[in-house]
């Protein structure tokens, strides 16, 4: 698998939630979900290639899974852990999601 493959799979999804919107909006930052085994470089590198933009840092987050209420064969459910990345943009720079997915 070629280096540009492997950024591809880098990136899963953006995170949409409040904090997300609130941090893109102030900080000119964009949430992630990424891959368990992504490192920073990686992250980085995935940004510029997919939406041809200057990132200017990254910082991540592991984030634990909920356990919920459910009960599977006498066994607490439990949601996947996850990390996701808070892509700092250079100044001047921004990503459009309008379109993506479609």
């Amino acid at each position: 698998m070629s280096n540009k493959e492997k950024l591809m799979g880098v990136l899963l999804a953006p995170h949409v939630s409040e904090k997300a919107a609130l941090v893109t909006e102030q900080a000119n930052q964009f949430v992630f979900r990424v891959r368990r085994d992504a490192t920073k470089p990686d992250i980085k590198a995935a940004v510029e290639l997919m939406f041809e933009v200057k990132v200017d840092s990254v910082q991540v987050v592991n984030a634990a899974g909920k356990t919920k209420n459910k009960r599977f064969g006498g066994r607490a459910g439990r949601r996947s852990d996850f990390k996701k990345a808070y892509v700092r943009l250079a100044a001047g720079q921004t990503i459009d999601f309008t379109g993506v997915g479609k």
